[in-house]
């Protein structure tokens, strides 16, 4: 509940600014509707006398009262300009993301991970352009850019290290120094199973009691056998039990205590059964019960776990395992060597990227016990801060304690992190890393997946340095407060000015920070902050370890707030969903842990390296189709309402509307509808290969360039030119113009031949804006233009003389015999289009974007057809993917997804198919069958 978060309500960053140009509409459609309102007052006077303005006349028109004359004819004009506000921009937007989401980011073959059948899911459609802006990048660790498939690798017991294996990450940072490492040969008789990778014959079948602390390692087997909270599943066997933990951690460890002899087999409320082998005396098997009197639970303000339990003979003890900051603190004075040795081990360990938990116990006497038991019985059943209270009481006992020893589990990095992040590096995206593990870890880690390397200049700021150590050391809680906070202090100023130096010169070497929690604890500070951000947004890679998940949460919300940047964080794990609640952009990765990050997040993927697919391919494509849809939306309305407002001139300010109201009625909802929805749907200025080839183009996202006020202002000027056009063209036109019957054109003639201007050009226009066209766009563009024709056809031919006075009543069918409504519709648009024609070719040749730079590189290549690019994914599968295609042919009872977002996708029409029935065919459907092909080959003999 402390590193709990009330759960944010988020919009994009274009919709906000989206608002503010809405406003900019409102302030203009008033400025415009005051002009008209001034102009009406001043203009009233019976001195025209054909407008029949004399003392029976309405309000509205009497000269006799000016102020009421402007006030209403404001009303009236807020009402005929109110197109200038785009409504309909709304709906077709949410249409636009919702699409994008169903249909393009669920349905993406490359954010499918075979191995656990899991789509991408976007959970939500607010935020999709969003994606396309990111420039904070905040992930967890394990299960994020690790597998979560914990195994048992080494481990140090009484002073002494255990385990020969190599990790990849040694292996990694000896390749980076320039040394070749050869791997050591298991042993033929060595144990692996899930969960356990140990190889050393030392602790195996019993050869433990020939070693120099046989007693340390018997307790050491006892603790990872008897402090946890698993539950055991299935037959009582060591080769068919399931553990079921809440955490892969947890389960490595009880599977390693069972590979060493020590089997738990069994749980009840109150005791442990465990099978022990060779404790006695070699060869010799043993079932024990152990009573279980009270559990201290692990959770991330404690960072520990303690279990209290008594003997068969009586023997009280309290066995604790957590992090070793916490476990070194509550150590018993004394034993100095041992524990400068594991703490060596503990950084040998960190070095190797392995995850590290210490071990300790205390022998408790009743008496003690049963004093301390009495107010832990009170704290459990407090009603008011009970989670509190129980801390305060577990701190009471757990003290004093004896080190065991220190585990050492292996988590390896997820295919393809390295080359993910290096890629996201290169599109402008700062990536932090927020862990609770070691510094070492973290470190290697950071290194293992290139988010540092030896070229950039590092900056530690730890709480493990001997100053420190020694103030803890002293217990005086108040001093070691404020001696960490002078010396965070002091490291935040001198690495910000070695920071601030490194940047002045050209060629100084990228930057990297990394911090540990107690450190960040003093540095999240009021005072200390701004340092702290200053600092980090100078660095190109963040690492920060041992940090809660309200840290986490602290610093994504720094960056978020205090620099104004777009943040996405990205996690598999409760811990980290107010990291996930704090960002612009909240990313879950269903994992190991459970499904509560990917229900608190905003999208959600199976592995890391799909994050490149979901921000530089469809992040960057929804941003640059949405800011093309609502510019245009903003040209489109303004065109139209300004040709209204330049008759308003013509017609003494009086209100008198240019369109007729069907004209007007539908000019957004039919006549320039469907193409602007195409265009949001279709667009693309460069391929998706093309798009992670140069991650480049992503930075014009980051930089906001097709959003910003500088653009719109572009586009408000062709409105304004192109309404001018629209307007005394048509009207000159107009004046000049004659029906076969030799009379002039009236109103309705010529606002009939405007509209139809305006209905070609605009669409015409959004042809142009176009990067791709594909057969939808031609569809949209030349079937809304149809729609116009087929209406005016329709409208003016039932439309009866008597109706009304004023109408459009069989307009069409004379303009249409008349030499210069052909004249008008084929100049007009052209002279109208001639600047966007040249501010374009001028733009494009002297002054590029990015995309279209590599467009001209590209433009002979021939994009793959979709078909042919999916049945392309299947040729290249490896044996384990087309394994798992094969696997995932097979019709099944319940998708392990089921409850969340996918119940076996995809899997209908593919059954269908094999059964002759037809049904809609699915994206992975092309991927199946052309591995069932290809898997259904037979081999050469």
């Amino acid at each position: 509940m402390m590193n709990s978060m009330n759960v944010p309500s988020k919009r994009s960053t274009l919709e906000r600014k989206l608002d503010k140009l809405i406003l900019t509409l409102f302030a203009t459609l008033f400025l415009m509707c005051f002009i008209g309102a001034i102009g009406s007052g001043v203009f009233i006077n019976r001195k025209y006398y054909y407008l029949g303005l004399d003392e029976s006349v309405e309000k509205q028109f009497n000269p006799n009262n000016r102020i009421v004359v402007a006030i209403l004819t404001m009303f009236t004009l807020i009402t005929l300009y109110s197109t200038i506000i785009p409504i309909s921009l709304y709906v077709s937007i949410e249409m636009i993301k919702f699409i994008q989401s169903t249909q393009f980011i669920n349905k993406d073959l490359n954010m499918y991970h075979v191995e656990t059948n899991t789509p991408a899911s976007a959970r939500t459609s607010n935020l999709n352009e969003e994606l396309g802006q990111v420039e904070y990048i905040f992930s967890d660790k394990t299960g994020t850019l690790t597998r979560n498939l914990m195994e048992f690798f080494k481990c140090s017991i009484g002073g002494d290290v255990y385990g020969t294996g190599i990790t990849e990450i040694e292996i990694g940072g000896a390749q980076r120094n320039g040394m070749k490492v050869e791997e050591i040969p298991k042993l033929a008789a060595a144990i692996h199973e899930k969960g356990f990778n140990f190889d050393d014959a030392r602790l195996m079948r019993g050869a433990w009691k020939n070693e120099p602390n046989p007693e340390i390692c018997k307790e050491f087997f006892r603790c990872l056998a008897i402090c946890h909270t698993v539950l055991p599943e299935g037959d009582e066997s060591p080769e068919k039990i399931a553990y079921q933990a809440a955490s892969p951690d947890e389960a490595a460890l009880v599977t390693a205590a069972k590979n060493f002899g020590f089997f738990f087999y069994r749980r009840t409320p109150t005791s442990i059964m465990v099978r022990e082998s060779h404790v006695e005396k070699m060869g010799k098997i043993q079932d024990v019960t152990y009573e279980i009197l009270n559990v201290l639970e692990f959770n991330s303000t404690r960072k520990r776990q303690s279990v209290i339990c008594r003997y068969p003979d009586g023997r009280l003890v309290l066995y604790c395992k957590g992090a070793d900051t916490v476990i070194y603190e509550r150590l018993a004075d004394g034993n100095n060597d041992l524990r400068n040795l594991s703490r060596e081990h503990l950084e040998q360990f960190g070095s190797a990227g392995l995850r590290t938990l210490c071990l300790a116990y205390r022998d408790l006497n009743m008496d003690l016990y049963e004093s301390w038991n009495e107010k832990f019985i009170q704290a459990k059943s407090s009603l008011r801060d009970r989670e509190k209270k129980l801390d305060e009481v577990s701190e009471l006992i757990e003290k004093d304690l004896c080190l065991i020893g220190c585990t050492a589990i292996e988590d390896k990095l997820q295919e393809g992190v390295p080359s993910c992040i290096e890629t996201l590096s290169r599109a402008g995206i700062k990536i932090w890393v927020l862990t609770g593990d070691k510094m070492e870890t973290a470190i290697n880690i950071a290194y293992a997946c290139s988010l540092i390397n030896n070229s950039m200049k590092q900056f530690i700021i730890s709480s493990e340095t001997d100053a420190i150590r020694d103030v803890e050391s002293r217990g005086d809680q108040v001093e070691i407060a404020r001696f960490m906070r002078d010396t965070v202090k002091q490291e935040l100023k001198k690495c910000l000015e070695e920071a601030q130096h490194s940047l002045l010169t050209l060629s100084g070497p990228k930057l990297a920070l990394i911090i540990d929690g107690k450190c960040l604890m003093y540095a999240l500070d009021q005072a200390l902050r701004k340092s702290l951000l200053e600092l980090s947004l100078n660095c190109n890679s963040v690492v920060c370890c041992r940090v809660s998940p309200l840290q986490k949460a602290q610093v994504t919300s720094l960056v978020k707030k205090g620099a104004r940047k777009i943040t996405l964080s990205i996690g598999d794990g409760a811990n980290d969903v107010s990291m996930i609640q704090a960002a612009h952009v909240g990313v879950g990765i269903s994992g190991l842990e459970g499904m509560q990050a990917v229900m608190a997040s905003d999208f959600a993927i199976a592995q890391f390296r799909f994050l490149s697919d979901l921000l530089l391919v469809h992040g960057r494509w929804s941003y640059l189709r949405i800011c093309k849809v609502v510019t245009y939306f903003f040209y489109k309305n303004l065109t139209f309402t300004l040709t209204q407002f330049w008759f308003t001139f013509q017609t003494g300010f009086s209100g008198q509307r240019f369109y007729d109201d069907w004209f007007q009625s539908l000019y957004n909802v039919i006549f320039t509808a469907l193409p602007v929805i195409i265009v949001g749907l279709f667009d693309k200025d460069v391929s998706a290969a093309l798009s992670k080839k140069y991650p480049q183009l992503y930075m014009e996202g980051i930089r906001n360039n097709f959003f910003k006020w500088r653009v719109v202002a572009v586009w408000a000027v062709f409105s304004v030119y192109q309404s001018l056009v629209f307007f005394y063209f048509v009207t000159a036109s107009g004046q000049r113009g004659h029906n076969p019957s030799g009379r002039m054109f009236g109103l309705w003639d010529v606002s009939t031949m405007g509209f139809t201007c305006v209905v070609i050009t605009v669409n015409i226009r959004l042809l142009m804006a176009c990067n791709s066209i594909t057969r939808w766009h031609h569809i949209s563009i030349w079937g809304s233009i149809l729609a116009w024709f087929v209406f005016i056809f329709i409208y003016s031919g039932i439309t009866t003389p008597w109706d009304r006075q004023e109408n459009v009543y069989f307009t069409i069918y004379v303009l249409m015999g008349t030499f210069c409504f052909y004249l008008t519709l084929l100049l007009v648009p052209i002279f109208a289009l001639l600047g966007d024609f040249a501010y374009h070719g001028i733009q494009r040749w002297f002054f590029p974007y990015d995309y279209q730079i590599i467009q001209e590189i590209h433009r002979h290549e021939i994009e793959i057809p979709s078909r042919a690019r999916l049945q392309e994914v299947a040729i290249h599968l490896t044996a384990d993917e087309e394994r798992s295609y094969a696997i995932a042919q097979l019709p099944r009872e319940k998708s392990r997804h089921t409850g969340f977002a996918f119940d076996s996708p995809g899997y209908e029409s593919f059954f269908a198919l094999q059964q002759g029935i037809h049904a809609p065919q699915k994206a992975w459907d092309v991927v199946r069958r052309a591995s069932m092909r290809k898997t259904n080959v037979p081999k050469k003999k």
